[in-house]
């Protein structure tokens, strides 16, 4: 089903839409704010509008951002059921130096065959996440703090890097011990003993 086109464009409204996401928008936004398909394609071909992705746009003008790569894969993959996960969300809390190699998302599982895109990795969950499993930073939905740092150590990271993840989200109180040995359950014993392991040698 599509949104239904406003009788008119209106640039102040998609500005206003784009501002919210670093410059980008989707067709459906778009759409909600008088540009059909047609008007997006002109105003594409004129260089006002830079096509990114299939129905992600950004505006040719906004100032850049070092989150535009995360920003646009997470439209791509649609807003309201992705969301920006393991080191992507880590750099986006400020919890480690890693550099993410690739835009890390989370997907329900259902939603796993999706088209692959160039730059992102894609991960799926089995159930559906938590409210409290994610949150919103720089208007982008991410996993939290507790979550992030468990699906980091999950896939792999070092032990120094998910210790300085658990010591900065403890010292600037993003996390507390007992949610993040809760949020193990079910997770494999060298994530577990990753964890405690951190947790014990938290400086005073």
């Amino acid at each position: 089903m599509h949104d239904i086109v406003a009788p008119s464009p209106d640039h102040a409204c998609l500005f206003k839409v784009a501002s919210t996401q670093h410059g980008y928008f989707t067709t459906g936004q778009a759409r909600t704010c008088g540009f059909g398909t047609d008007l997006l394609t002109h105003h594409a071909r004129a260089g006002r509008f830079l096509r990114v992705y299939r129905d992600v746009y950004r505006l040719r003008d906004y100032p850049s951002s070092p989150l535009e790569q995360v920003v646009a894969a997470w439209l791509a993959l649609g807003r309201e059921t992705t969301v920006v996960s393991h080191e992507s969300a880590l750099a986006l809390h400020d919890l480690s130096d890693i550099i993410p190699d690739a835009v890390h998302l989370t997907v329900p599982g259902e939603r796993r065959y999706l088209p692959p895109l160039p730059g992102v990795r894609l991960h799926t969950s089995t159930r559906p996440l938590a409210g409290g499993e994610v949150v919103e930073r720089e208007g982008i939905r991410v996993t939290a703090p507790a979550r992030t740092i468990i699906d980091v150590a999950e896939l792999g990271a070092g032990p120094e890097q998910v210790e300085m993840a658990i010591h900065q989200a403890a010292r600037r109180g993003l996390v507390l011990p007992d949610q993040l040995r809760a949020a193990t359950c079910g997770r494999s014993q060298r994530v577990r003993a990753l964890v405690e392991s951190a947790l014990n040698h938290i400086p005073v």
